[in-house]
């Protein structure tokens, strides 16, 4: 089926790390299936890339299939794998601003971020966020986005993310998940096409608590949140054991699983489809989807790194943004 959307941004994210090797294996693998620009500076491709210079995303469209369409952004220095530059770090900065200038102005119909390097960025630019989601609920205007991670068995929603296990508890809050559990329902119905989304909520304890045996969060905060939620309509199950939610019966029963902090969410997704899952955005005005993984100093420029997750979050922006 051929969408009638504008082509995606797919930004260079860190230049040391796999993102942009994976950003040629994507095309290659694609082709005209999903049309879209790198941004980024040609000079930290891989030796022998076939790239054309474009001034436009939609010039995207027009390139050869096998022949990477770029945006060019240079930067400030080489680009040397797996050793990342922080003199680098206010061009990857500016890329992503220009990703969100150029899907809010129409001329990009999703953004795909390769990843970066928050340390870099802290280092070589003050970088003040915790990572993309934050930064780009930042640029958008809005008060927070919700990550997802999404593969064909499975999507969950972390209500808390880079965290401490220790600090969990204290940032785990009425608010906090009813807000989370909302975003993730509209966006289910917005960008996924739900008419009704079934969501299974996990408790914070082992045995979410076991009657408050075993810690006192499901009742007190938990339960009120998501009793309240189901007398508006939505249809949620849980505070859930977290260690029964993810076995395949149990996913058989819900479209998204929201949990309380980062390894709950994270260990199933990745445990089911370590190369295919996508990282998604929710609750921004526009498509963001991401790999699920990081830059992978160890392996850059190596040639070995697989596509899978990158080639999978193009293809879920592209639908996401033909439903918008």
């Amino acid at each position: 089926m051929t969408l009638s959307v504008a082509p995606l941004a797919l930004t260079c994210g860190e230049p040391a790390g796999v993102g942009p090797e994976l950003a040629v294996a994507a095309r290659r693998l694609l082709g005209a299936e999903v049309p879209f620009c790198w941004i980024g500076d040609p000079a930290h491709l891989p030796q022998g890339t076939d790239w054309r210079e474009i001034a436009h995303p939609q010039q995207a469209v027009t390139t050869k299939p096998t022949v990477l369409p770029v945006l060019v952004h240079r930067f400030a220095a080489a680009n040397r794998p797996g050793q990342p530059d922080p003199a680098n770090a206010a061009g990857v900065i500016a890329v992503i601003e220009r990703a969100v200038g150029l899907v809010q102005s129409g001329a990009a119909s999703a953004i795909c971020t390769a990843p970066i390097h928050k340390k870099a960025l802290q280092d070589g630019a003050g970088f003040g966020f915790p990572g993309h989601t934050e930064f780009l609920a930042h640029l958008a205007g809005t008060s927070r986005g919700v990550m997802m991670l999404a593969c064909a068995d499975l999507r969950v929603v972390p209500v808390t993310i880079h965290l401490p296990l220790s600090q969990v508890p204290a940032a785990l809050t009425a608010d906090l998940l009813d807000q989370t559990i909302r975003i993730t329902h509209a966006a289910l119905i917005r960008d996924v096409g739900l008419p009704s989304p079934r969501l299974a909520v996990a408790g914070l304890n082992p045995h979410a608590g076991e009657g408050g045996a075993m810690g006192h969060e499901e009742i007190t905060l938990i339960t009120p949140v998501l009793n309240r939620l189901r007398a508006e309509g939505m249809q949620i199950t849980g505070p859930l054991s977290a260690d029964t939610m993810f076995h395949p019966r149990a996913r058989a029963r819900y479209d998204a699983a929201i949990c309380m902090y980062h390894d709950q969410a994270l260990i199933p997704i990745k445990t089911l489809d370590f190369d295919g899952g996508v990282n998604v955005t929710l609750g921004l005005p526009f498509v963001r989807t991401s790999p699920d993984h990081g830059t992978a100093f160890d392996i850059a420029g190596q040639g070995i790194a697989r596509p899978d997750s990158l080639v999978a979050a193009l293809r879920l922006a592209q639908g996401m943004a033909a439903r918008r």
